[in-house]
């Protein structure tokens, strides 16, 4: 007997324009067509709420005159089953993202996610509403329970990026659905089936200029991790707010950071009075470790992190017993680690383990190059989380003073760290005197110099040779590493190094 067909050949076009609105990246261009194409508007910028709503309307729609010919077309032997599924898929997510806003909401606010889930029950019975016999296909056996945990981590993973990638220039769009597919690949349907719980062995390096918002990225996909459901005990197996652990490695001792990763056992070295665990032995499976400033490490903790990645074993300090790490490893920097593998201050391997997933955060002079009303929505964002009611004044104030006070063509150098203080500046004081920060730095003599041309052979090769002696102060050794005799280096270090 041939398989029937759930949905009308009217109805069949429409469903398939659906479904590739159910798998599409949110932030991506791709998604904003599709919208667009499903309401019949032209090409444009995205969809108001009014038309959001609309279109919400058509998989409800469909899916309604689609269950009414379920039984008849044969349930999940029917030949278009798979379509009428991810339109289900789609219609259950929308029904609960207010539940699921709220729980993320409440979560933040009280600094934990440890709560039992109440609207359950309902999802279950909408999920078995629309999909009577059970999920088919290649979704048989899918147990309701994971499709809620993945609704649960696509709600957060929107409501992160939104919340810590603001603005509409296009460095900030690329931005978003760069991190969207750190999150969930660029196949979220294959992520949704059988990824949800391995992209946790993969690494993710953000690089970017000092102050572009990498923690917030790290912060971002960290919190958006997937975490599966207890259907039993009706929670979430691990609360997603204190599921990051961040780590500014720049701000520690080599011993130190062993200490904060590894962990120390009582005795290891003077005053480890007892036992303490490390982040990477307190990270659950559905952690995140955030390790920032990875580019500032000494080359003796990367030989360590090297192997904690390669092999995902490590020791804490003063124990032979070998543990397990469990949760994720992200890293940033603002080196040119190309640069710093060339010096031979960054491992090479070290770089490559690091970069399976890389993601880069522009500069505030990128993302405001040719976009004059994008400075405005940034300091509008800073504004209101700074003076909260005032903060449209604000906003006021302070592209006032910009315009008026600041130079047309400022670079931005501490990007958006440095307009936050500007913000908060022009609050407290009224202005905002940019060149402490970056005109009055003063470029070094020797390279200004050598930028002119003033420099003879003699002079520069006296330069360099001098300057590698203040790293190696032994004629010999210095020698061998430049391929000159002793002598020779002698005569070209100046005489008062």
């Amino acid at each position: 007997m041939a398989a029937g067909k759930i949905f009308s050949e009217k109805d069949s076009k429409l469903a398939l324009d659906v479904v590739q609105l159910v798998w599409a990246n949110p932030f991506s261009g791709e998604r904003i067509e599709i919208e667009r194409r499903l309401l019949g508007l032209g090409s444009g910028s995205r969809l108001s709420m009014e038309e959001f709503s609309r279109l919400l309307e058509l998989p409800a729609q469909l899916l309604d005159r689609g269950r009414r010919r379920l039984a008849e077309a044969g349930g999940k032997s029917a030949s278009d089953f798979d379509i009428y599924q991810q339109i289900a898929f789609f219609e259950l997510f929308h029904q609960f993202a207010p539940d699921f806003d709220r729980l993320i909401n409440d979560a933040h606010e009280r600094g934990s996610a440890g709560r039992r889930i109440t609207f359950y029950d309902r999802f279950e019975k909408l999920l078995d509403y629309w999909v009577p016999a059970g999920l088919g296909g290649e979704y048989q056996g899918f147990p309701a329970s994971r499709l809620f945990a993945v609704y649960f981590q696509v709600r957060r993973a929107y409501y992160h990026i939104v919340h810590y990638i603001v603005g509409e220039s296009d460095a900030a769009r690329q931005l978003r659905s760069r991190v969207w597919q750190s999150i969930f690949t660029h196949d979220m349907e294959r992520y949704q089936r059988v990824l949800t719980e391995r992209l946790g062995d993969v690494i993710t390096l953000i690089t970017g200029p000092s102050g572009s918002g990498k923690e917030l990225v790290a912060r971002g996909i960290g919190l958006s991790r997937f975490i599966p459901f207890d259907a039993t005990n009706r929670q979430f197996e691990e609360d997603f707010v204190r599921a990051f652990y961040p780590v500014n490695l720049s701000a520690l001792s080599t011993n130190l950071i062993e200490s904060e990763l590894f962990g120390h056992r009582k005795g290891a070295f003077t005053g480890a009075l007892k036992d303490r665990k490390g982040y990477l032995e307190t990270c659950g499976p559905y952690g995140t470790v955030f390790l920032d400033e990875i580019g500032e490490t000494e080359v003796a903790i990367q030989v360590k992190l090297l192997r904690l990645l390669q092999t995902r074993v490590f020791s804490p300090i003063g124990d032979t017993e070998s543990l397990h790490f469990r949760g994720k490893i992200m890293a940033a920097t603002n080196r040119d680690l190309a640069e710093e593998i060339d010096s031979g201050r960054f491992r090479e391997d070290f770089y490559f383990r690091l970069n399976a997933d890389r993601i880069h955060t522009p500069s505030l002079k990128d993302i405001l190059a040719n976009n004059a009303s994008e400075l405005e929505r940034l300091v509008g964002f800073i504004a209101r989380r700074v003076a909260g009611p005032e903060g449209s004044s604000l906003t006021a104030e302070v592209c006032d003073f910009i315009r008026k006070e600041m130079p047309a063509e400022y670079p931005w150098p501490g990007n958006f760290r440095e307009l936050e203080q500007c913000v908060r500046n022009v609050l407290i004081h009224g202005d905002y005197t940019a060149e402490e920060f970056h005109s009055k730095r003063k470029v070094p003599e020797w390279q200004r110099r050598f930028e002119q041309g003033e420099f003879t052979a003699d002079e520069l090769l006296s330069e360099y040779v001098t300057r590698l002696y203040k790293e190696t102060p032994n004629y010999e050794a210095l020698g061998r590493r430049l391929d000159l005799d002793r002598r020779t280096v002698k005569k070209y270090v100046k005489a008062d190094s």
